[in-house]
């Protein structure tokens, strides 16, 4: 939604540039994510990611919505709805300053896009560089966090599942290393509070993944990232509606016709719209042959039931699963005892690579799309390698289960004003409920992020001012001009690098 930009704050914060201390010049704050309390399984660390596009939207709402615009029409504005909504007659003559001198006031210091950042250690620093505007800062608070804790996020769950699977892909088919990229794909968009939202977070999904559904990434990318060619990509399939109309009486016919239309590449058929296992027991081998004739993959989708079980069967003894009588015992069909990857390599065959896993024929192969979590992506990959199959033979759609489920509070990000300057002298402040655990303490100071020799961040706070434009925080935005640009191609290369570490 177009509005003055004025308005993207709590309401409390547009009464605070009279509360601070007489004679405040300078107000300094930090983003840092305070606890993994709420994070899924494995997520110890953060990715930085985000800040770029964040500043750019802010600087971009500012540029075309209050600067651009007559003072007396957004000044105006303001007075009127403020005056209204806290009984009183508000003075705007503060906003009045700031549209007078026609860009934001302030210095953001941000962690390179792409690290590995731990708890308690900041991705982002920010005060104001004029005087008169320290109340900018922390008036910036609300839009800042509001928009950038999502893709921060949504990197960092998406780099547990890519290291997941990587691990996996390692142990069971060590030689296929361009599988991962595209194994967890982002379906995620539909199940977002807004575009933007998906936006955000599919970015964060791509800075591991090339794979997603969440096409307002590439925009994205292009927009905030400068991004040129190849983004991410995807495949050519269908959906219920197009099974469907195509009738369950009509399923095989449907199956070949697609094929028909798509006679190269990859296509993924949604094959749960009525029965499963008859598609795969009954319609796929009526095809083998086409299928293994045709110049691509077919891949089969299926979205309901319990993902662990439908891709990978029941989790006993192998044994068992060639036995309709066990199968009984389980109270589950023969095919329902094997799953999907078991059945197609019954169809299809493939090979059986030199770590001894069975990799299925290069024209067949599966995808599931629906309820994937962490934990889940992991037991699939475990039961596929406990049954000797490679984890490479599946690709997991990640939906908005995964990136919608989460909140400010999964990495506890927080903005808070560490130091102040008041009448010239400056002033280490914080924060340290006495009936807190210990969570919202806040760093004290002005601050700065140092790298170990193992590459590993640690805070340094009480600092000089000297010190803050050392280490890890760099300069990325100043008085409306943008520093230290990166790309998404430079991010996912950063995250790369810091995954080879972490696996040495």
């Amino acid at each position: 939604m177009v509005m003055n930009p004025l308005f993207f704050t709590d309401g409390y914060k547009t009464s605070h540039h009279r509360q601070y201390p007489e004679g405040t010049t300078k107000v300094y704050s930090n983003f840092t994510p305070r606890s993994n309390s709420y994070a899924p399984k494995g997520c110890k660390k953060i990715i930085s990611f985000g800040q770029q596009m964040v500043l750019k939207q802010i600087h971009n709402i500012f540029q075309e919505n209050f600067f651009s615009k007559p003072k007396d029409v957004v000044c105006g504005e303001m007075k009127r709805e403020l005056s209204l909504y806290l009984g009183m007659d508000y003075d705007v003559s503060h906003f009045e300053a700031l549209h007078d001198l026609g860009y934001l006031p302030i210095k953001v210091q941000s962690i390179k896009e792409g690290t590995l950042v731990p708890m308690r250690v900041p991705v982002l620093t920010i005060y104001n560089t004029k005087p008169e505007f320290f109340w900018v800062t922390n008036y910036l608070e609300t839009m800042l966090t509001n928009i950038l804790w999502k893709p921060i996020t949504s990197a960092t769950i998406a780099y547990q599942y890519y290291n997941i699977l990587k691990k996996y892909q390692l142990l069971t088919d060590k030689d296929n290393n361009g599988a991962v990229d595209f194994q967890g794909h982002d379906f995620s968009m539909r199940g977002m509070s807004s575009i933007d939202s998906a936006m955000l977070s599919g970015l964060g999904h791509v800075t591991s993944f090339l794979g997603t559904d969440t096409l307002p990434v590439i925009i994205g990318a292009r927009e905030y990232y400068n991004e040129e060619g190849f983004v991410v990509g995807s495949v050519n399939a269908t959906e219920h509606s197009v099974m469907c109309a195509g009738s369950k009486e009509g399923e095989l016919a449907t199956f070949k016709r697609l094929m028909e239309i798509y006679p190269e590449g990859i296509l993924s058929i949604v094959s749960d719209t009525w029965d499963l296992w008859k598609v795969i027991t009954e319609i796929l081998p009526t095809l083998k042959e086409e299928i293994i004739n045709r110049k691509g993959k077919i891949i089969i989708r299926p979205d309901s039931g319990n993902p662990v079980d439908i891709i990978c069967g029941f989790d006993k003894p192998v044994a068992l699963y060639r036995d309709p009588i066990s199968a009984k015992r389980f109270n589950a069909s023969e095919e329902e005892a094997k799953g999907v990857i078991e059945l197609l390599w019954d169809i299809f065959g493939g090979t059986i690579n030199e770590q001894g896993y069975k990799v299925l024929d290069p024209h067949i192969g599966a995808i599931y799309g629906d309820s994937i979590t962490i934990e889940r992506a992991e037991q699939i990959c475990e039961r596929l390698k406990t049954k000797g199959f490679a984890s490479t033979n599946v690709v997991l759609g990640i939906g908005s289960y995964t990136y919608q489920m989460n909140s400010r509070d999964t990495f506890g990000f927080a903005m808070k004003a560490t130091y102040v300057e008041i009448n010239g002298v400056g002033q280490n402040i914080f924060k340290d409920p006495v009936t807190d655990d210990g969570i919202k303490k806040s760093a004290v100071g002005l601050l700065k992020v140092i790298k170990d020799d193992n590459g590993d961040l640690h805070l340094l706070d009480s600092v000089t001012p000297n010190e803050i434009n050392e280490g890890e925080l760099i300069p990325i935005y100043v008085d409306g001009v943008f520093f230290n640009k990166t790309s998404l191609s430079e991010i996912r290369e950063v995250i790369k690098e810091n995954r080879k570490i972490n696996e040495d």
